[in-house]
């Protein structure tokens, strides 16, 4: 009767304390889920990384810039080689960093003396590095003035803006990902001049792009085209993003969240795998992978145009063998999820944006971002995180598994002890010998004695090798890894313990039965708190710091108490059939509710030296 509240209430206890750890469950069962997770699609920007991009590296008509300073600070310098040069002095550069301010939404702000950035991240990359150049946005207002924007679509991977210049001339800036771009692009600046792209142009852009990525930066591509004597009104994304006029790459750095190392091989301990996915160049994507110790040497990496290509039974083939997916669409990751659940694991699935929601829904724990999600991917999801930390998703799965192990601990406690108390009814009545126990008891040692340290279980932390297991199988029974036996074996002892009492208590005074079931009734009570220490260790009672946990401490004192209250009480002996016993009786009592746990723990020490 009391499981399906201890049930509901430990899981909500544990909702809380995910709370803390910045987790929402939007899902109760969710929690329970979590602990059969065995892979985690997780996005890398924001969740394995910090989302912080400066840029630090450009590159133009064949020549690189690196760029000083770090975060939002609009502070640095350019250099070229050894020598420091001024941006307004190249013609390639001064482009590139303009028209990267102009085909962007991002501000800085200033709250309380820091400068705040209120936009996306890249994009505020891209107008720090071209405020570090001088340029700002009131100037570039007054020279240019933006008409009509197509934006970023994640299909297209790219964003463009019309804009007229001072001089009534429409234009069409577009910046987006560089393969995309190079595949748009018909000329390309070079030597100050606009000249027609040849295969040595685009193999110099190539170089600088696996140049960048391969240092972990994010490459972002500028590119322009004329729109002279265009109707405004005609314009359409087809006709502006095509045949541009390439003009150069900002390479940015976003640092790695210093905690999600650490989480990642807690995962990978815990047989729990991580798989990246990305829309960053592949190279970018295998170079974080590798910092963060997701992908290992025999890992593959597979990029979109490979999944474009790929029947989901093909898929399934092989991504068990795939740490990274790079140049990926939201609509990939659905693709990702059904194959992985179709080869039997349990998968979560990270996102933010509306194209994430399917892939958040149909996985079997969908996690949304709390800072960068979308309402339409809060609501698919059944956890949110509100730092959009991957090592939040580590720690919620370390909750789940323990809230599980909970369950099982008071499972095993409340149907060990039940079982006892029916024994030792069922052989007293087998050897026709009064009832060892009245109703009253039987009833004070189910409220008391299983309901505090019950629910005390709900709150143990969890066991030091929580995250060593292998994932729980989702089929898995609640009686598995020899729980069943546990609950017999230990329902037999009390049961076996407390008739022995109560049967050496009704011989030494035969004619005083209320005596020998007080002394069967201190037995139980006492054998069951004993046994709640034992409850919380699959391996043995001694595993564990029985101060570990001082709700429970403070549940067994209480019962106690309780006990000696209903004992020694004059007011209350009546109303439970009880009598006071002798300070030997104690020695009896102590001795024989010992057994059953430290009788089993005797054994598990005496196998275990063997």
């Amino acid at each position: 009767e009391g499981l399906p509240a201890i049930v509901t209430v430990a899981l909500s206890l544990g909702v809380q304390r995910m709370i803390k750890q910045k987790a929402i469950v939007r899902k109760l069962p969710a929690v329970e889920t979590l602990g059969c997770a065995s892979v985690i699609c997780s996005d890398k920007t924001g969740t394995l990384t910090q989302n912080k991009m400066t840029v630090t590296k450009l590159w133009s008509a064949g020549r690189l810039w690196d760029v000083s300073g770090t975060g939002y600070v609009p502070q640095g310098d350019f250099f070229n080689g050894e020598s420091r040069v001024s941006p307004s002095s190249d013609q390639s550069l001064k482009q590139l960093l303009t028209f990267g301010m102009l085909c962007n939404h991002a501000e800085l702000v200033e709250r309380d003396g820091e400068l705040i950035l209120d936009g996306d991240p890249t994009e505020g990359a891209l107008l720090v590095a071209g405020m570090k150049a001088g340029l700002t946005r009131d100037a570039l207002s007054t020279s240019f003035r933006i008409v009509k924007e197509f934006p970023f679509d994640s299909t297209r991977k790219m964003m463009t803006v019309v804009a007229e210049d001072a001089a009534g001339k429409l234009f069409a800036v577009t910046k987006g990902a560089p393969d995309v771009l190079v595949g748009k692009s018909a000329s390309i600046i070079w030597d100050g001049k606009v000249q027609k792209a040849d295969e040595a142009a685009f193999q110099a852009v190539e170089e600088a792009i696996s140049g960048m990525s391969s240092n972990a930066l994010r490459t972002i591509a500028i590119a322009y085209k004329p729109l002279n004597g265009q109707s405004l009104d005609l314009l359409t994304e087809a006709s502006v993003e095509k045949e541009v006029t390439f003009i150069g790459l900002q390479g940015m750095i976003d640092p790695p969240r210093p905690e999600v190392k650490q989480a990642v091989r807690e995962c990978r301990d815990a047989g729990i795998k991580t798989v990246m996915i990305t829309g960053d160049h592949v190279l970018t994507a295998k170079a974080i992978a590798k910092q963060l110790g997701i992908l290992k040497s025999n890992d593959r990496v597979m990029d979109g145009k490979a999944l474009n290509e790929m029947e989901i039974e093909e898929l399934e083939e092989i991504v068990e063998d795939v740490s990274v997916f790079a140049r990926v669409s939201p609509e990939h990751k659905l693709k990702i999820v059904k194959a992985l659940q179709n080869r039997g694991h349990i998968v979560a699935m990270t996102g933010d944006g509306v194209n994430d929601a399917p892939a958040i829904k149909t996985s079997d724990i969908g996690i949304a971002m709390g800072i960068t999600g979308t309402d339409v991917a809060k609501e698919s999801s059944s956890l949110v995180l509100l730092d959009d930390n991957f090592a939040t998703i580590k720690s919620a799965i370390k909750e789940g598994r323990n809230i599980y192990e909970n369950i099982r601990k008071f499972i095993r406690y409340l149907l060990a002890s039940n079982v006892g108390e029916i024994l030792v009814m069922l052989f007293a009545m087998l050897l026709a010998l009064p009832l060892p126990l009245v109703p009253i008891q039987i009833l004070w040692v189910n409220l008391v004695t299983d309901g505090l340290p019950a629910m005390a279980l709900g709150l143990d932390k969890p066991e030091g090798d929580v995250m060593k297991r292998k994932p729980r199988h989702p089929k898995e029974g609640v009686f598995a890894r020899g729980l069943g036996w546990k609950v017999v074996s230990r329902g037999f002892l009390i049961g076996g313990v407390t008739l022995l009492a109560f049967i050496i208590a009704y011989h030494q005074h035969p004619d005083q039965l209320e005596y020998a079931q007080t002394i069967a009734f201190a037995t139980l009570v006492l054998a069951q708190l004993i046994h709640v220490f034992d409850c919380r260790s699959e391996v043995s009672v001694f595993s564990r710091n029985p101060f570990g946990n001082m709700y429970l401490v403070w549940a067994v004192l209480s019962s106690l108490v309780l006990m000696l209250v209903v004992i020694y009480l004059p007011g209350l002996q009546p109303i439970f059939h009880t009598v006071s016993i002798e300070p030997r009786d104690w020695l009896l009592i102590v001795g024989l509710s010992s057994i059953p746990t430290f009788l089993l723990a005797g054994s598990f020490f005496a196998r275990k030296k063997q």
